[in-house]
């Protein structure tokens, strides 16, 4: 008997469980975009556009058995999903990875692969004709592009504000925001902790136009171009936010729908590495549900972090390795942004 497994987004997510599951069932991965493209990248490639066409990849390269069906999911119930060109696909498992947006140019939110890398190109030569950077946000996506623009203008001033009063979220050891503050630090990249902004900027984001802003603590910015680097949002085709799994991932009470990635509301991090094990995890119990056998319980990863800081810089922290410096750090991620690993897992290796 033929079993089929639609699976609903081809994020990092997506592309793993449908790769991981292609000889074992028939998948039919639902995705709008026209090509993947690896957002992890996306804060490089706008200061850096020779880092723009690497960041796409075409998905005829990652099944052999299974269909990549561009359309848009506009609706999931156990055993059906309803496209976006009023067909109804007929699934006997569902895998959620609809993944989640974030303020551009984090991620881009068109699907028009051609459009993306205009976009990134624009952004690119607004940011080179500009003479100083607000960065408004000092999780990981603002201080990775503080770092990255640092490393392209040594000598551009570059301000990161943020509400927070410290660095970063998540359980990290102190050790790890004492590494992050010097090597920005070193950079020369100012921090404005624990207070925000009067009134936003008058101009659009990521567009070049000079502005002076004031914080609530009275302190004057002056600048001609921003970026704004916070928020999350899942991309649920139901109610809104983050969707509920039980240990094994499926969604409670249906036996045959999961979620994966960015939208489970699993206590982790949101990362690319976290939606690659929740794909792995989900495809190993698909394959055991077909069998007959138990499902194995997902464990949550622990929080860690490798983070850029330009290409040379940066910092790691896991808790079965400590923390780690700028040299670790770019040859664990900062110098490749893992762009060939997802390149390969799509085939696309070469192209």
């Amino acid at each position: 008997m033929t079993v089929t497994v639609a699976v609903v987004g081809g994020g990092y997510g997506g592309i793993t469980v449908a790769k991981a599951l292609d000889d074992v069932v028939d998948v039919v991965l639902v995705e709008p975009r026209d090509e993947f493209l690896h957002n992890v990248g996306t804060l490089r490639a706008v200061v850096d556009p020779t880092w723009i066409d690497r960041l796409f990849a075409p998905y005829d390269g990652l099944l052999a058995r299974g269909e990549v069906r561009h359309d848009r999911a506009v609706a999931v119930r156990p055993g059906a999903v309803d496209l976006g060109t009023g067909r109804t696909l007929a699934a006997d498992y569902i895998v959620l990875a609809t993944g989640s947006t974030h303020r551009y140019p984090a991620k881009v939110d068109t699907v028009d692969s051609a459009a993306a890398r205009r976009r990134l190109r624009a952004t690119h030569a607004e940011l080179a004709r500009s003479d100083r950077a607000l960065i408004l946000g000092a999780g990981p996506v603002g201080l990775e592009l503080a770092g990255e623009i640092k490393a392209v203008w040594p000598d551009r001033p570059v301000t990161v504000v943020d509400p927070a009063p410290e660095l970063l979220s998540g359980k990290f050891p102190d050790e790890f925001r004492a590494s992050v503050r010097e090597q920005l630090d070193e950079l020369g990249v100012e921090l404005l902790l624990g207070t925000a902004l009067r009134t936003a900027p008058p101009t659009e984001p990521a567009t070049h136009g000079g502005f002076t802003v004031t914080t609530e603590s009275d302190v004057d910015i002056t600048a001609d171009i921003w970026f704004a680097c916070y928020g999350v949002t899942p991309n649920s085709l139901s109610a809104p936010g983050f969707v509920a799994v039980t240990p094994e991932l499926r969604i409670p009470g249906e036996e045959t729908m999961f979620a994966i990635g960015d939208l489970a509301a699993t206590p982790e991090l949101k990362m690319a590495r976290v939606a690659k094990n929740h794909a792995e995890a989900v495809a190993a119990n698909i394959t055991a549900l077909i069998e007959g056998k138990p499902l194995t319980p997902y464990e949550p990863m622990s929080d860690a972090i490798v983070l850029p800081l330009g290409p040379k810089a940066g910092v790691t922290y896991a808790p079965e390795v400590g923390v780690l410096g700028a040299g670790p750090t770019a040859d664990i991620k900062g110098a490749s942004l893992h762009v060939d690993v997802y390149r390969e897992l799509l085939g696309a290796t070469g192209k």
